[in-house]
């Protein structure tokens, strides 16, 4: 019988956990596409989107200008900073399970270091492959985060074959730095293209529109399955190698699996939209706070509540001082370093009591 309403308990917590999350979710779409330059009412927003959708006529009488700045300025602007903040949230939990490091986010593998080199790169010298056109920043950046976490998994498995943590932990790092030093190198020889590698390297989705919404989705869908079947692994994962073997987890294959599923989909995410920082690192933190440790339900939270945050620190940088627009990592930075320290001091007092 206790048994039976422990389950229960446990089940009516997730039901209040993706209720909670969904409505934050909802309210900050509407609130994104409602507050700008020009006011929109929230039952303006839902009657132009449902009618785009659904070709109804509920909204006759909504001048063009105002569905134009709803479907093709504000929209894709708000479901981009979602797929983004989604993305980080969600590559973030999977490394702090994995690596059993709470310091652990997007960034540790190196993996923003790889992207943000390529998207430099291209800036730097101007490259336009043809059959991309306007979208090789983001290809050329997707493929160098890639590359980036494969170095690091065939440098830590040189190393050392179990491919323990702490190998591919420092390998992350030395080559994260590494890569620094080439992006401050390119930096300090530019010239007039400098303003415009500082502002991709601080994090942006302004001006970016449907056609990357289209471009991140897939890898935004591939690398969100690839992650969510190994909620179970990542459960084991995160109490130590040892005890995950003993539950019978092929732990090399799973690490392996995991990380370039996460740094997949985080790359991705760099390459849209820059280096937005703190996103992978505090999401994940406040979900467990909120809702507890087990993956299965950690990811999806995360992606949910990590879409929400970066959507609401999305429309704090083009509202706060405008019209001037702040670069969004900024604003993460300045919102997610002392939550995270506050989150620190919490548990640490925790501990201590």
């Amino acid at each position: 019988m206790r048994k039976q309403f422990i389950r229960m308990s446990t089940k009516n917590k997730h039901v209040v956990a993706y209720t909670a999350t969904a409505c934050f979710l909802i309210f900050s779409v509407f609130l994104g596409i409602s507050i700008g330059t020009f006011h929109i009412t929230f039952k303006d927003i839902f009657q132009i989107i449902f009618n785009q959708l659904f070709h109804t006529g509920l909204a006759p009488d909504i001048d063009e200008s105002m569905k134009s700045i709803v479907l093709d300025i504000r929209l894709p602007r708000v479901v981009l900073a979602g797929l983004v903040g989604a993305s980080l949230a969600m590559a973030g939990a999977c490394y702090q399970g994995l690596l059993q490091n709470p310091l652990a986010d997007p960034y540790t593998l190196g993996v923003s270091s790889g992207s943000s080199l390529g998207a430099v790169l291209v800036l730097f010298f101007g490259i336009q492959i043809p059959f991309f056109g306007s979208f090789t920043l983001p290809v050329v950046s997707i493929f160098t985060g890639f590359l980036t976490i494969l170095a690091v998994i065939l440098f830590a498995n040189f190393i050392e074959k179990t491919m323990r943590i702490e190998t591919i932990v420092l390998t992350g790092i030395i080559l994260s730095s590494f890569l620094s030093a080439f992006i401050s190198l390119m930096i300090a020889l530019t010239g007039e293209e400098l303003r415009q590698i500082v502002n991709w390297l601080l994090g942006s989705v302004a001006m970016r529109g449907w056609g990357y919404v289209l471009m991140l989705l897939p890898f935004f869908l591939i690398g969100s399955i690839l992650i969510f079947v190994n909620g179970t692994e990542l459960n084991a994962l995160s109490f130590g190698e040892e005890k995950a073997k003993q539950l019978g987890v092929h732990v090399k294959r799973r690490k392996l699996f995991i990380l370039a599923s996460s740094s997949f989909l985080a790359g991705a995410a760099v390459a849209i939209s820059g280096t937005i920082g703190f996103v992978g690192l505090v999401i994940p933190h406040v979900n467990r706070l909120l809702w507890g440790n087990d993956y299965r339900h950690l990811l999806p939270l995360s992606a949910i509540f990590g879409a929400a945050f970066l959507i609401l620190a999305d429309l704090v940088s083009r509202t706060i001082v405008s019209p001037t627009e702040l670069p969004i990592g900024v604003i993460t930075a300045l919102i997610g370093a002392p939550s995270f320290a506050f989150i620190l001091m919490k548990q640490r007092m925790e501990r201590r009591g």
